[in-house]
């Protein structure tokens, strides 16, 4: 199992602590690259270039340089990983230091994920003085401990970051890339697992405004409620913040000074009480969880005046973009394509898919829960113009179904051989079959979104399974093919959940159209 190391870096001074903890790795299989992301468009080149010289080589290959568009982490990951050629695809965050035995536990974290694992997170620890309490900046970084596939110590699949196009470049801020691409992961049905290896995070110094530029990330908040809805917190494990008391501030002093203007002194005395108020509470909880000296008081009480009404202008300044893009999608949407005869399609002519690989109920024929009963099968929309396509192209194509009511005890297996036979009088002969009679307790290797099947299927087609798409209605469908190396494409249906039409990075509205987007002549 090989994994390549992506290290993003701005050019802190702690990357060469980094580098140097990498170079004294007590044991464990080396990365068969470990290339260092320069997020400063160019500006450490020379810098960075004195590195490649061995700063590792004790342990591991020389660093490599690659240089990002300079538009923040996601876009630097991005630049990284698809440098990368390994299985997997291991990402440290420059200002981390990796426990002496970190390669041998990566290995072994690697090696021990189920099937329908997509990526492994490490443990983060953050030293926090034992002599005072932690400043408030210390407490933000400690946070770290307990967030939810935060790449500070992150490694994916390689195959998955491509089925979903990486990291989305439109977070410019290190704060909810992270979250937005394990939402995607997990919304196929696709599982994080939380590893033994350790790296250490030292808080380090904060500029004196570190708190109110934070406020920033608001922006990126808007997007993650557009992107996985209301409650994207809760499934992402993000804790809810204090936006609601900010928004009541900064409503009061709107309120103070319009009452103010047009010279009504008792109302904005009223209106003012409440961001005073809401800022002193602020102050408190911040002062009172922090060391009592003179900097850290002073730091509180000036930031805690602006930050919120930062947060409030960050979060506004998010709501109206992006629901300008919204609108200007909508809007392209209703317009269509400039060309009337252009097509998207997922291949180029050099790269179609070679085996289409069909998930059965409620992609191929309409779900009916557990049937067994060949006289319940109704053909899905397109599905027969659909196969009949990939006959006349000559595309192999076959089948990969779930069909846990077998364990359950619903249905024999004689009664899904007689429903496939029926599909086959509907929808005409179909090359390979596989099913999965496991149940979701089994812990098998075959049942979506684990990657059995699409492998199973792929080698009885003869065709390697980087060269197979896979067309399903829920995530699950999606998520095998993207731990399989397969191309996914969903055709939702009313059973299809929001967040899993969100994480798929391409759909289509019927058989026919996801079939064309394959680039299949029709």
């Amino acid at each position: 199992m090989s994994f390549d190391l992506v290290i993003p870096t701005v050019g802190r001074p702690s990357l060469e602590r980094l580098l140097g903890a990498l170079a004294t790795q007590a044991s464990g299989p080396e990365p068969a690259r470990v290339i260092v992301v320069d997020d400063s468009r160019g500006h450490l080149r020379s810098a960075l270039a004195a590195l490649r010289a061995g700063s590792v080589s004790r342990r591991s290959a020389a660093v490599e340089v690659v240089v990002s568009p300079g538009r923040g982490p996601a876009a630097a990951r991005n630049a990284g990983w698809r440098a990368c050629d390994a299985d997997w695809v291991a990402f440290l965050d420059d200002d981390v230091i990796p426990s002496g035995d970190w390669y041998r536990a990566l290995a072994h974290d690697l090696q021990a994920l189920p099937a329908d694992a997509a990526g492994s997170q490490g443990r983060v620890c953050v030293p926090l003085p034992s002599a005072r309490p932690p400043t408030d900046w210390e407490r933000n970084v400690a946070g770290l401990e307990d967030a939810l596939w935060a790449t500070a110590d992150m490694a994916y699949r390689r195959s998955v970051l491509l089925a979903l196009g990486g990291f989305d470049e439109r977070f410019c801020n290190a704060y909810r890339e992270d979250c937005d691409f394990g939402l995607r992961v997990t919304s196929l049905g696709l599982r994080i697992v939380r590893g033994e290896r350790e790296v250490s995070h030292p808080p380090g110094a904060a500029p004196f405004w570190k708190s109110v530029a934070l406020q920033r990330g608001n922006a990126d908040d808007a997007l993650m409620r557009r992107l996985h809805g209301r409650d994207w917190r809760k499934r992402g494990g993000a804790p809810r913040g204090r936006l609601p008391y900010h928004l009541l501030c900064a409503a009061g002093a709107s309120a103070g000074i319009v009452s103010a203007l047009a010279s009504r002194p008792r109302r904005a005395t009223f209106a003012g009480l409440l961001p005073a108020l809401g800022i002193a509470e602020l102050a408190h909880s911040r002062i009172a969880r922090g060391p009592r000296d003179r900097a850290e008081v002073a730091r509180m009480l000036a930031t805690s005046l602006v930050l919120p009404f930062a947060a409030v202008a960050h979060r506004m300044r998010g709501e109206l973009r992006w629901r300008g893009d919204d609108l200007r999608r909508r809007r392209d949407k209703l317009r269509g394509p400039a060309d009337p005869h252009a097509r998207a399609t997922l291949a180029t002519k050099d790269d179609r898919p070679l085996a289409v690989l069909f998930d059965r109920d409620g992609t191929l024929i309409r779900d009916v829960p557990y049937n067994g009963d060949p006289a319940l099968v109704s053909p899905m929309p397109a599905a027969r113009e659909a196969l009949d396509a990939l006959r006349s192209a000559g595309v192999p194509f076959g089948v990969i179904s779930n069909q846990s009511g077998v364990a359950r005890g619903l249905i024999s297996e004689e009664q899904v051989q007689a429903v496939n036979r029926r599909v086959e009088e509907l929808l005409g002969p179909i090359g390979v079959w596989v099913h999965c009679p496991h149940g979701p307790g089994d812990l098998c290797e075959c049942r979506k979104p684990a990657p059995g099947m699409v492998l199973r299927a792929a080698e009885q087609l003869g065709v390697p399974p980087s060269r197979c798409a896979v067309i399903g209605d829920i995530g699950s469908d999606i998520g095998a093919a993207a731990v399989a190396g397969a191309r996914g494409v969903l055709v939702p249906t009313s059973a299809t959940r929001r967040n899993e039409v969100t994480a798929a990075a391409v759909s289509a509205p019927d058989l026919l159209t996801a079939v064309d987007r394959l680039g299949v002549q029709l």
